[in-house]
C-alpha cells in the first residue's frame, strides 16, 4: 500500500463530512463522497463547484449515493449519525466493497470503536477519528485505535491528518467526553438565551467572540457542527446523565422541525451561501454620532480597571480627569499609567508621540469636584453594592447637568447601582473587559429607563476608543458572565468524580475546540474568589442549579487557594510565571 492513498471516501455528508471532503479535496485527494440524500448530494455538488471555481479545478470529486462508488479508495471515513445500528450497517456494507487492504475509519463520539471494529468484519482495519468541535484546516483530530488494529492501517491514518490539514491531538477518551459535556452544555444555554430574546444572535456570538477569545461564536459554532448533531448529542448526555443542562432548549427542537440544520443546509441560526459563507453578518458601525460632542470623560476609582480605561481615553485623543480616593493612589495610577504605554510604545501598540499626549490629557486627582465638567463618567470601583451607590450619590450631586452617568460592574444591577445619582435617563453599563487597553468588548448596558440618546453615545463612545459595543438589557451577569460562570462551575463539578485529570480536561477543551484555554485555566487566571464572587451574585439573581457556586469552588478560597495570584489554583503556578 502506497504512503498516500489514490483515492479518499466519505461516507456520509453532514457537517462533519462535507466538511472532510473539502479539506481532502483541497489537499489534493481524489474523493469519493457517498450520501443516501440525494438533496444533500445536489447542495455538496453545488458548493464543491463554487469551490472549485474560487480556486481553480484540483483533484478529481465523486458524489453519488452508491456505496460501491468506494471499491477504489485506500481509505474510506464514515461520518454518518451518531447511531449504534446505522454505523454498524455502513461500515459492514463498506467491507463489502472495498478491497481488503482498505481502510475504514469511523467517526464515532461515543460508541464502542472495539465494537464497531468487530461488527465490520476487518478489525484490524478499522480505526477512529475524534473530533470535538468543528472540522476545518488546522483543526485537532485525534487518530484512535484498538488492541487489534495493523500498525499500517494506524500509520495510513496518521499520515493523512497532517496532508489534510487537521492537526493530529492525543486527548483520551474521558478528557474527549467531559469537554464535549462542558460545551455542549454552553451551546445549549446559549440557545436558551437567544431564544429569550435578551440579546440578539449576532451580539451574543460577538460578546463571547471577544469577550472569551472564541474561535466561534456559540451560535455560529451550532451551525458548524449542526443543528441535529448537537441535539442529538445533548438527548444522550441528558437521557445517561439526567442533568438538566443538556435537556435541548426548545428552540433546537423548533429549528430541526423547520430543516435549519446549520450551514451544511443553508439555513441554521444564520443563513449561508452555495459556498457555505455566512449572509448578512453586521460589520462594526463606525464612531462618531452622539459621541461627537464628548471632550472630557472622568473616571472613578485607582484600580487596574480605572487606570485601563484611563488609559484607552486618553490614547484615543480625550482629556480624562481619574478621581482616585486618596492622594497618594492618584501618584501611583499616574505612575502605573505612565508605566503602561511605556511597555506599549516597547511593543509598537503605540507611538512616542500618542504617548506624550495621551500623558498630557491625563489628570488624576483625589478631588471629586474635578469631574464637574465632563460629559461622561464612568464608575470602575470595587465590586460592592454599597461602595457603588455612595459614589454615584456624590456624582449626581458634582456632575453637570446632561452628563452620561456609567458604572462598569460585571455582575450588579446597573440600576440600583447608580440610583442614588437621581438621574435615571442618563445612567447606563460600560463593561469593560480586563486588560481594558487589549480587550475589544464592551458590553452596554440598557436600565428600564435610560435614554435612547444616552444609549447610542454610549455605542458611539466604544467605537470611539476603539472598542466593539454590544448592547443588553440590565441583568445580572449581562451575556458573558451569564454563559461563562456555568460553564466553568459545570467544569468543578467534574471534579467530585475520581477520574477527572484536570491538565487532560483543559487540553481536551482547547485543542478540541479551539478554546484559548481550558476551563480550570481561566478559572486560575479570572482568580477563583472573583469567580466565586460572581457566581454567588449569578445564583441570588437566578437560583438555579447552573449558578449555585461548586462545594470545592467554597473550599479552595477558603483554604486560600486563588488561582495564579496565589500561585495555587488548580493548577500550581511558579511566581515568576504571573509577571
Amino acid at each position: 500500500m502506497s504512503d498516500r492513498p489514490s483515492v479518499v471516501g466519505v461516507v456520509g455528508l453532514g457537517a462533519l463530512g462535507e466538511a472532510l471532503l473539502h479539506l481532502l479535496h483541497a489537499a489534493g485527494y481524489d474523493v469519493v463522497g457517498v450520501e443516501r440524500e440525494l438533496d444533500v448530494l445536489a447542495r455538496v455538488d453545488q458548493r464543491m463547484k463554487a469551490a472549485d471555481a474560487t480556486r481553480g479545478p484540483g483533484a478529481a470529486v465523486t458524489l453519488t449515493n452508491d456505496t460501491a462508488a468506494l471499491c477504489r479508495a485506500g481509505l474510506v471515513i464514515e461520518a454518518v449519525t451518531e447511531d449504534l445500528e446505522t454505523k454498524t450497517e455502513v461500515l459492514r456494507r463498506l467491507d463489502s466493497v472495498c478491497h481488503d487492504h482498505t481502510v475504514l475509519v469511523s467517526t464515532t463520539a461515543s460508541l464502542s470503536l472495539t465494537g464497531l471494529a468487530i461488527a465490520s468484519g476487518r478489525p484490524g482495519r478499522t480505526l477512529g477519528l475524534r473530533f470535538l468541535g468543528p472540522a476545518a484546516p488546522d483543526s485537532a483530530a485525534e487518530p484512535v485505535s484498538t488492541a487489534m488494529s495493523d500498525d499500517d492501517a494506524v500509520d495510513a491514518l496518521h499520515r493523512l491528518l497532517p496532508t489534510a490539514g487537521l492537526t493530529p491531538v492525543v486527548l483520551g477518551p474521558v478528557p474527549a467526553r467531559d469537554a464535549t459535556g462542558l460545551v455542549y452544555a454552553f451551546l445549549n444555554r446559549a440557545v436558551a438565551l437567544a431564544d429569550t430574546g435578551y440579546v440578539g444572535h449576532e451580539s451574543l456570538d460577538t460578546a463571547m467572540r471577544l469577550g472569551c477569545g472564541l474561535p466561534l461564536g456559540p451560535l455560529e459554532m451550532l451551525d458548524e457542527l449542526g443543528v441535529d448533531g448537537v441535539h442529538s448529542a445533548l438527548l444522550e448526555l441528558w437521557h445517561r446523565t439526567g442533568d438538566d443542562a443538556f435537556r435541548p432548549a426548545p428552540l433546537l427542537t423548533s429549528m430541526i422541525r423547520a430543516g435549519a440544520l446549520g450551514r451544511k443546509t443553508g439555513r441554521g441560526v444564520y443563513r449561508y451561501d452555495e459556498l457555505g459563507h455566512r449572509l448578512g453578518a453586521q460589520r462594526p458601525a463606525e464612531g462618531g454620532g452622539e459621541a461627537a460632542g464628548v471632550r472630557t470623560v472622568g473616571v472613578v476609582g485607582s484600580g487596574t480597571m480605572a487606570r485601563g480605561i484611563a488609559e484607552v481615553t486618553t490614547t484615543a485623543g480625550l482629556r480624562t480627569v481619574v478621581v482616585a480616593r486618596t492622594e497618594e493612589k492618584a501618584g501611583g495610577l499616574h505612575k502605573a499609567v505612565e508605566a503602561s504605554l511605556g511597555r506599549a510604545v516597547r511593543r509598537g501598540r503605540v507611538t512616542v508621540e500618542c504617548r506624550r499626549t495621551a500623558l498630557d490629557l491625563l489628570e488624576v486627582t483625589s478631588d471629586a469636584g474635578a469631574l464637574a465638567g465632563c460629559d461622561v463618567v464612568i464608575e470602575a470601583t470595587a465590586e460592592d453594592p454599597a461602595v457603588k451607590r455612595s459614589v454615584f450619590e456624590r456624582l449626581g450631586s458634582v456632575c453637570r447637568p446632561g452628563a452620561v452617568l456609567a458604572t462598569t460592574t460585571s455582575s450588579l444591577s446597573v440600576a440600583a447601582c447608580a440610583e442614588a445619582a437621581g438621574r435615571p435617563g442618563h445612567v447606563l453599563g460600560l463593561h469593560f473587559f480586563n486588560p481594558a487597553p487589549a480587550m475589544r468588548l464592551v458590553e452596554v448596558v440598557r436600565t428600564a429607563t435610560t435614554r435612547q440618546e444616552v444609549m447610542a453615545l454610549g455605542h458611539d463612545l466604544c467605537r470611539r476608543l476603539g472598542k466593539v459595543p454590544v448592547e443588553c438589557g440590565d441583568r445580572t451577569g449581562f451575556i458573558v458572565n451569564r454563559l461563562l460562570f456555568p460553564y466553568l462551575a459545570d467544569a468543578i463539578r467534574l471534579l467530585e468524580r475520581h477520574d477527572v485529570e484536570v491538565e487532560k480536561t483543559d487540553l481536551a477543551v482547547q485543542r478540541g475546540f479551539g478554546f484559548p484555554m481550558g476551563p480550570f485555566a481561566l478559572l486560575d487566571t479570572i482568580g477563583l474568589d472573583v469567580s466565586l464572587a460572581i457566581l454567588r451574585s449569578l445564583h441570588r439573581a437566578f437560583p438555579e442549579p447552573d449558578f449555585a457556586p461548586p462545594r470545592l469552588l467554597e473550599q479552595l478560597v477558603t483554604q486560600g487557594f486563588l488561582g495564579r495570584k496565589s500561585s495555587h489554583g488548580f493548577h500550581r503556578t511558579p511566581r515568576r510565571a504571573q509577571l
